[in-house]
């Protein structure tokens, strides 16, 4: 950070936190005593217990998958509380009941005997509604099975809770999951770009390959969501406010047995409210250097017994953060022994007479002078971006054994991004009437930036809104059988708008032999207002429409009863159509004469089946084999576009003894190309350079002054990107120790047919063999016709003019297409303790994942690349320390990545980067009913990322240095 800007931080900081018990959050309303009910349960597995009784008593019962995981419940038939109820189904599992405020209980590892009830993390208590994603008889669907009331065999799923997403202090979804060491973008503050080729945030579990697309899953509510943008179809989460999720559950496994496409990586399930009673509001305001951000939430909502709708609004707005305004970004590394790579292009240009080389630094033209300027001082590195979205959901018991959900949304999301004034690099003749003479030479190659005109930033705009309903129907056909039918729509609109500089009238402009019609480059300001008003008028400018459909209806329930429990059985068939309309203009604004319009479309048919087999179980378990089941997943899916493609997975459930489950899984996931990077035609284009710089090794000199082709764009024959993975880990809670939560899984993953441009910028793109069949030297007019087709062309008029005198030195084919692979392997862990004490709870955990092996290969059939020796860290973690005191709570996080190798001339480390971030909050139950007062304090030491030397100055994460907010929630 700036160091005059530091004291003014931590003025403000002491500031907020003295009036801390005086700001903000949600608690629900107070619980009443709940009746005493018939409950009526046979024996079935813990889960499935918990969330019958949960429907049958209208009463939230919150637990985690993994913690009743293997556990089974005895049968229950009598007259019972809801607390009694409760505590006789977990009798002897080592777990207890904690009531909230709401008259929710949530499961939890049992912890010493305290006189007041605790939570599971330090966050702060919030409202709790029912919004499990129970179907009609009570039973949860988990994220990565069909089959209701179990958790998926063999995987690990990972859950943030409600109470963890508010304490957080995330403003969007995608700050959420930043804090996830699994997800690729941990340590970062994540922000879509706003611009035409990836202006969404992509989570990436695995860090795999993302220049296809997505290879993690992203839905909500277990269905998909339509995708963003103009040249990629990727969800952007953003459209999820944070304080709609109830939770969200990650699996860190393939998943197309299950889900089909994209779940290579793993899954990511946000799962949004589904019942709400009142009126709950919050707001929030926060500051940091140079920055602030303001979002808020109101939601409204009736609560029927059988039935509920809510609606809700929220909007987020934050400032934008330049270069200039953060001291790690930079250029310029030469006082600490790295490059200066500062730009040449500035505002005071340079002039190089061409029979020397020698540059000579405007204004005063000496020779061996030249003017830098840094690019990042005036670019943002966070932009400014407003959010607005409105979530309503509905639930309806119809009947006994039907009921009825949909949920609907609308979001928008504007960003506002500051990029730097273009620079221009030309040629200048004596013709140019303002044209000054160095060393009696008539011609200068100039290389200057319309800063000085046009200012230091040019302000892209862009617009993305989407919108999507997701109606089911739950059906009960008896003797533990249900179908369930989903249908899911979803619209989305993009707009981007880039200004930058017009190329081809600058080039004429500098060509121009009057004062009425030249550029001056040496003084652009003393340039006719309308000469530069041309050169001013060009945009990049994109938009596209995106719809998705999708419907599926499955059938699970209880095959056959063995010694170890219920045979389970799911199976199921579903459909998917997507669309995208786009449309891609490079031009002056408002002008679309050649413009590159396409609409492509696909369709999916698919067929699924899931068995759950519990081979050991409480009937016939014996020492050393308390439990032990199998399981069986097999999805094939149909497009009509890339083909079909089949994907099974297996897994195992062994438990030797109560407190210790062993799990493993094996499966092959894949990834479908997406629609923009195969028939889309928006960005194809043949670029024609008239000189090729980019040659092979013994190329002659003169092949310099011969044209390149290079075809870009996307690629219909593409394949789908494909892995197999699989998975061995344990769950450990030992009774011997109390609140005692640890886990660890080791997981292996080979991704092959990876998406990716060849590098044809590169020296290696001549000399790897695997490239050759990228590129031909000296192609014939017949060859190049039957690459390109109907392409159209940028930079030439036609193909055959390129023959005229001369003939092109190289075709490359620059489309994306299957390239590489990698192979990664690595073991995810957790450890957690929880404790009651006299004055409230404490409780610590530590949760991250260590990386083997990872290993990169550019082509098929070359050799793979060690990246744990150049540019990849090994170790990320999350440790937390937090307490209850009353009605005050507190938690303290650390947030590490670890430091890396690089292979460079003037670095070969980067550091690790480590930030610690508080959270406090309070309870004005005594004061204000309901009411909660919450402080965040994100990167308390203010810590820069680590440095590198390159164009940003900066890697290894990225922060918006201390930032402040504090905010109130409240629910009447």
């Amino acid at each position: 950070m700036r160091r005059n800007r530091r004291h003014k931080s931590a003025l403000r900081l002491l500031a907020l936190v003295s009036i801390a018990p005086l700001a903000l959050s949600a608690l629900p309303a107070a619980a009443q005593a709940a009746p005493r009910s018939e409950i009526r349960l046979e024996a079935q597995s813990l889960s499935s217990a918990l969330t019958r009784l949960g429907r049958q008593t209208r009463t939230e019962i919150v637990f985690n998958p993994a913690l009743v995981r293997g556990r089974q419940a005895a049968a229950l038939r009598g007259s019972y509380s809801v607390a009694e109820a409760i505590d006789r189904l977990i009798a002897g599992h080592g777990l207890r009941a904690r009531p909230t405020s709401s008259g929710a209980f949530v499961i939890e590892a049992q912890a010493a005997p305290s006189a007041r009830p605790q939570q599971t993390s330090a966050a702060a208590p919030v409202e709790s509604e029912d919004s499990s994603g129970a179907t009609e008889d009570g039973e949860v669907v988990v994220t990565g099975t069909l089959l209701r009331g179990v958790a998926p065999t063999g995987t690990n799923v990972e859950n943030i809770t409600r109470e963890e997403v508010l304490a957080s202090g995330a403003t969007s979804a995608n700050d959420l999951l930043a804090g996830m060491p699994q997800v690729g973008n941990f340590g970062t503050v994540p922000s879509g770009s706003g611009d035409i080729s990836i202006p969404v945030v992509r989570p990436n579990i695995r860090n795999l390959g993302a220049s296809g697309g997505t290879t993690t899953l992203v839905l909500m509510n277990g269905r998909r969501i339509v995708g963003a943008g103009v040249l990629q179809t990727s969800v952007d989460p953003s459209i999820i406010p944070p304080d709609m999720i109830e939770r969200v559950e990650v699996v860190p496994d393939g998943g197309s047995a299950i889900y089909g496409s994209d779940a290579i990586g793993g899954v990511i399930n946000f799962i949004t409210r589904k019942r709400f009673d009142g009126i709950g509001a919050n707001a929030r305001y926060g500051f940091a250097d140079d920055y602030q951000t303001v979002d808020g939430n109101l939601t409204v909502g009736k609560d029927w017994g059988n039935g509920s709708i809510y609606a809700s609004y929220a909007y987020a707005w934050h400032d934008n953060i330049l270069g200039i305004d953060r001291d790690y970004v930079r250029a310029d590394h030469s006082g600490r022994g790295g490059q200066d790579l500062r730009s040449t292009t500035c505002a005071l240009g340079n002039f190089i007479t061409l029979n020397n080389g020698v540059s000579h630094a405007a204004p005063g033209l000496l020779p061996n002078t030249q003017n830098r300027c840094d690019a990042t001082d005036y670019a943002d590195v966070y932009p400014r971006e407003e959010r607005h979205a409105v979530f309503a959901g509905l639930t309806q018991q119809l009947s006994d054994s039907v009921d009825f959900q949909a949920t609907a949304y609308w979001a928008r999301r504007d960003t506002t991004r500051l990029n730097a004034t273009p620079g221009f690099t030309g040629q200048i003749l004596f013709t140019n009437p303002y044209f000054k003479p160095i060393a009696f030479q008539p011609i200068q190659q100039v290389a200057m930036s319309f800063a000085s005109v046009f200012g230091e930033s040019m302000e892209s705009h862009a617009r993305f809104d989407s919108w999507g309903v997701s109606p089911s129907l739950s059906i009960g056909l008896g003797d533990r059988w249900e179908l369930r039918t989903e249908a899911n729509y979803g619209h989305s609109f993009s707009q981007v708008r880039e200004p930058t500089i017009n190329a081809t009238a600058a080039t004429l402009a500098l060509a121009g032999t009057t004062t009425a019609t030249a550029l001056n480059p040496y003084d652009p300001g003393a340039t006719n207002p309308a000469v530069l008003a041309a050169i001013r008028d060009f945009e990049n400018y994109g938009h596209a429409d995106q719809e998705l459909f999708q419907t599926r209806a499955i059938l699970d329930g209880r095959l056959a009863t063995i010694g170890g429990g219920d045979i389970r059985l799911a199976i199921g068939a579903e459909y998917f159509f997507e669309k995208l309309d786009s449309l891609v203009s490079l031009d002056r604004r408002n002008v679309f004469t050649n413009a590159i319009g396409s609409v492509s479309s696909r369709h999916a048919k698919s067929v699924f089946a899931e068995a759950l087999i519990p081979l050991v179980g409480p009937g016939n378990s014996m020492p050393g084999l308390r439990a032990f089941q199998i399981s069986g997943s097999i999805r094939h899916d149909s497009y009509d576009d890339v083909g079909g493609t089949t994907n099974p997975k297996i897994g195992f459930n062994y438990k030797p003894f109560d407190d210790l489950l062993i799990r493993g899984n094996y499966g092959t996931s894949f990834h479908a190309p997406s629609l923009a990077d195969t028939t889309s035609l928006a960005d194809a284009r043949v670029q024609i350079l008239l000189v090729s710089p980019l040659r092979a090794p013994g190329s002659p000199p003169t092949d310099f002054l011969r044209p390149t082709l290079v075809l870009a764009g996307g690629n219909p024959a593409l394949k789908p990107e494909e892995a197999k993975t699989w998975s061995l880990g344990f769950d450990w809670t030992p009774k011997a120790v109390p609140g005692l939560v640890a886990s660890a899984t080791y997981y292996n993953v080979k991704f092959t047919d990876a998406i990716s441009v060849p590098p044809v910028l590169l020296p290696v793109f001549f000399t790897d063999p695997g490239f050759s069949s990228f590129y031909t030297i000296n192609p014939t007019l017949a060859q190049v016709r039957a690459l390109v087709g109907n392409t159209p062309l940028n930079g030439a008029p036609s193909l055959e003019s390129l023959y005229l005198g001369t003939s092109p030195y190289v075709l490359m084919d620059a489309r994306r297409t299957n390239l590489g692979a990698i192979h990664v392997d690595g073991i995810d862990f957790n450890l957690a303790y929880l404790r009651e004490t006299g004055f409230g709870s404490i409780n610590a955990s530590i949760a991250g994942t260590y990386t083997l092996n990872r290993k990169t290969q550019a082509v098929a059939g070359s050799a793979f690349d060690d990246n744990l020796k150049n540019g990849t860290g090994r170790l990320a973690f999350v440790a937390a320390l937090g307490a209850k005191v009353g009605d005050f709570t507190a938690r303290a996080t650390l947030n590490h990545r670890s430091g890396y190798p690089i292979i460079s001339a003037t670095q070969n480390e980067v550091s690790a980067f480590d930030t610690v971030d508080l959270f406090f909050a309070y309870d004005l139950g005594g004061m204000l009913k309901d009411t909660m007062l919450t402080v965040n304090i994100d990167n308390v030491f203010d810590q820069d990322p680590p440095y590198l030397d390159s164009s940003v100055g900066y890697t290894n994460g990225f922060t918006l240095g201390r930032l402040v907010s504090f905010g109130v929630r409240t629910k009447f």
